[in-house]
């Protein structure tokens, strides 16, 4: 049973506390190069690595003066280092900072998201394989349509999942990027040898050309691919939403001794989990557009793209890892009723057969159009309490072109069966590039 939260986890690397960590581990490791690189005092950098600290009290009170939190944070490191304190910051723009650290968030928020997405990976390719040859009604336009099985459609999300996995690695490969070009991108005040020192300290790669700020576009990729997981987990929380329908109840969210489904109503069991995740998963897509309008800034920058990322970088990551999460638990915990599923296909009285019924009729011989004409006949005709596969073994004009035999192998769903496991095995072959399930 999946137990795993990790929405604290996550929750940790975006608080205040930690955007400055990551912001002075950024100065410290500019500080190490430059003294390699002789800009600086060999003994004003080992300062900043042993007495570099802050306080975020202290930047907060140094900021409602400065109006810049920044200049806050320097001024309060500067501070704790003592005289050599005066090359903290040397030759940077708060962009070089803030940039790359926002990468080191990013970074670290990785394998935090990555980890909840493999467990709902993981739940999703076990329910496949234990529910592979569970047939149940496949639906075209919420009516029936042909068998399917429940493993199949557990297969198909896990395919899908796993194109998400892979968009969501591609963009936090693409956003490992640290920038440290100066005020306009133009390496005016540093050369590109200490970015590129500072790059390979902190994991990073350089940015090719920045101008005052790493291009948002590499942010807004990332929250494309956080938008597009969104809406996989909402496609798969409205198809066990419908399914847990009273209608329907072909499988249920587990409900535990002493839950509470209505404070009114007491026999209700809800589909609680299904429904965060779907609100969950608009706001995600939400946020991908205040990304795609973070690109667009003033000449070589603005920050009108600090405020919103302030806010949707900690929301979402947040958000798809316990979206993630929670879908991986109600996965792994989900009940499902198979006598239920075979009712449920006897409800539409054998028509969601129809289909290969047609095909046999058209190798006998018949044109496609007369053959389907035939079948929609005979199915159109049941009444209630008949069985399409009793109505065509009796029909005069089918038995011209179809072998009693080959019907009753029809209905019993051999063909589907054995379909369904060829394209399961094959689904549960694919798989995230690079990631073991």
């Amino acid at each position: 049973m999946i137990t795993r939260y990790t929405r604290e986890e996550m929750g940790r690397i975006w608080t205040q506390e930690n955007r400055f960590q990551k912001m002075l581990e950024v100065e410290v490791a500019v500080a190490q190069v430059q003294a390699k690189h002789k800009m600086i005092p060999t003994a004003a950098a080992a300062a900043i690595k042993k007495k570099g600290k802050f306080s975020v009290k202290r930047i907060e009170a140094i900021e409602k003066k400065t109006r810049h939190d920044v200049i806050a944070f320097v001024t309060n490191v500067a501070e704790n280092v003592g005289p050599q304190g005066r090359y903290v910051h040397f030759g940077l723009t708060s962009s070089d900072v803030l940039d790359t650290a926002l990468s080191l968030l990013v970074a670290d928020a990785r394998p935090v998201l990555t980890s909840s997405l493999k467990s709902l990976l993981k739940a999703l390719k076990k329910g496949s394989e234990k529910y592979s040859d569970v047939l149940c009604s496949g639906r075209t336009h919420g009516m029936h349509a042909e068998p399917v099985s429940f493993g199949l459609k557990l297969a198909g999300f896990y395919t899908e999942f796993s194109r998400h996995m892979d968009r969501i690695n591609r963009a936090f490969d693409q956003m490992a990027i640290g920038k440290l070009s100066g005020a306009v991108g133009t390496y005016s005040a540093l050369p590109p040898e200490i970015e590129k020192g500072v790059c390979d300290l902190l994991g990073l790669k350089p940015e090719t050309l920045a101008t005052q700020v790493i291009p948002r576009d590499r942010h807004a990729e990332l929250f494309s691919a956080l938008a597009l997981l969104g809406g996989g987990l909402e496609r798969l929380a409205v198809e066990l939403r419908h399914l847990q329908r009273t209608e329907v109840y072909e499988v249920f969210e587990s409900f535990q001794k002493g839950q509470k489904g209505s404070s009114a109503m007491p026999h209700k069991k809800n589909p609680i989990s299904a429904e965060n995740i779907t609100g969950c998963s608009r706001l995600l897509r939400s946020y991908c557009l205040s990304s795609l309008e973070n690109i667009a800034l003033w000449h070589e920058r603005d920050i009108s793209h600090s405020s919103v990322e302030r806010v949707i970088f900690p929301d979402a990551l947040i958000l798809a890892d316990y979206a993630c999460d929670r879908m991986a638990g109600v996965i792994e915990r989900l009940d499902i009723d198979e006598k239920r599923m075979r009712a449920n296909m006897d409800l539409s009285q054998g028509q969601l057969f129809s289909s290969h019924v047609l095909l046999e009729i058209v190798k006998a011989g018949l044109t496609r159009e007369k053959a389907y004409e035939l079948v929609q006949r005979v199915s159109h005709s049941l009444k209630e309490g008949e069985h399409l596969k009793e109505a065509l073994l009796e029909d005069s004009e089918v038995k011209k072109y179809v072998k009693p035999k080959s019907i009753n192998k029809i209905f019993s769903g051999e063909s589907h069966r054995k379909g369904i496991e060829k394209v399961v095995k094959r689904a549960l072959k694919s798989g995230p590039k690079g990631v073991q399930i």
